[in-house]
């Protein structure tokens, strides 16, 4: 018999986080390469979590989410970047922004349209483009002389088109740490204007850019001409330290948002009853938590930086997210998906092929992500590792 799965998806295997994962556990690795915290969220959010499972909602919430939710969601938005969006109308609830993503671009992409978006990218935005029959337009991400990740601005113009319906915009940055400047922003907004196409933001990592980054997050919704032609995507997931609750939201014009949630319903429907509250008190902490949260991450970047340099590692810098990412080649590898395979059995540490990210792997053959976003010990364990004996 042929193959059952549909063409489109066939180039999708096991991902690479679940295969260095696998070979974690089955080594007794130190896991650097998944990037999900060690330890739970803020206090606050657990009891309200737990008072709202003992409370009695643990049915259907509504479909765009529970009111209180989106209302806090709104006033977060208003709070740090200064965006107004009701909550009535302009914010949908979803399974993360996993789910935010995939259901954007199946209710806004017609086969064949094509996605305007920078590689590396995080795995399953290839997939929700195959998944719509739309075809992508990648953009290299590459590290210039300093280590920081740059595109050249006319492989950006040149990758618009007739066929483009959206460009796909990720900052700060999964798997490169890059938080788009100002700059790159505005280049990005225009060509979004000149060519009458909606801009989807990947924002999940919107509060963890570092005090030495050189620049600030900058929603693109912000500039001028960008709020009623994009979508903009976040989660609990990153900031609060509870990836598995899977609660994210897309916020954007109310006709973007409905065309949004038509496709969005006959996916999960809803989740995550429980945990709703739970993530409007959390939006709701005050600027402290955000601030503490952020440093604290920063200090295990530099920890675990540190520890890479002295393996012999060159590190590149990370101006925001929980990844970091070195050069590998130093050790006498070419191949970073080698190295990763191979780095669990000799050393006891779990890292991410950065290629993997990427259509054309070539600027990426030796860059490898380690994630820091883990306890203190842990990282320094994987640095002892890594130091070898």
């Amino acid at each position: 018999m042929t193959d059952p799965l549909v063409a489109r998806m066939r180039p999708f295997g096991t991902s690479i986080f679940a295969e260095m994962s696998a070979l974690a556990v089955r080594t007794g690795a130190v896991n650097l390469g998944q990037g999900f915290p060690d330890t739970d969220g803020p206090p606050e959010m657990l009891a309200a979590a737990e008072a709202a499972l003992r409370g009695g909602r643990n049915q259907y919430p509504p479909g765009p989410g529970i009111p209180e939710l989106r209302a806090a969601v709104a006033r977060h938005q208003r709070r740090f970047w200064d965006l107004g969006y009701d909550p009535d109308g302009e914010v949908l609830i979803t399974a993360g922004a996993t789910e935010a993503i995939a259901a954007t671009i199946l209710a806004l992409c017609e086969p064949g349209d094509e996605v305007v978006c920078f590689e590396p990218f995080y795995d399953s935005y290839a997939a929700s483009i195959a998944l719509a029959g739309a075809v992508r337009r990648p953009v290299t991400l590459f590290p210039d002389e300093s280590g920081r990740f740059v595109f050249d601005p006319d492989r950006l113009r040149a990758a618009f088109s007739g066929r483009t319906r959206l460009v796909l915009l990720n900052s700060p940055h999964n798997p490169t740490g890059k938080v788009f400047s100002p700059a790159e922003l505005s280049l990005i907004a225009a060509l979004c204007r000149e060519n009458d196409v909606y801009a989807v933001t990947d924002e999940v990592y919107e509060h963890l850019v570092f005090t030495d980054s050189g620049a600030p997050h900058v929603p693109l919704a912000t500039l001028d001409g960008m709020r009623d032609r994009t979508l903009r995507i976040s989660s609990a997931g990153k900031t609060f330290s509870c990836t598995g609750w899977k609660i994210g939201w897309v916020s954007g014009p109310k006709d973007l948002i409905s065309a949004v949630m038509r496709v969005k319903q006959f996916l999960t429907f809803v989740n995550g009853g429980p945990f709703q509250p739970a993530v409007a008190v959390a939006l709701d902490l005050p600027d402290t938590y955000y601030r503490d949260f952020r440093d604290g991450l920063q200090a295990r970047r530099d920890r675990l930086a540190d520890g890479l340099a002295r393996a012999g590692l060159r590190v590149l810098p990370s101006e925001g997210t929980y990844f970091i990412t070195a050069d590998v080649s130093s050790t006498g590898t070419a191949d970073g998906i080698a190295f990763c395979r191979e780095l669990p059995e000799r050393a006891g540490v779990a890292a991410i092929p950065t290629q993997v990210f990427y259509d054309d792997p070539e600027p990426a053959r030796t860059l490898v992500r380690f994630a820091f976003c883990k306890r203190e010990e842990v990282i320094d364990e994987a640095v002892r590792r890594l130091a070898g004996p």
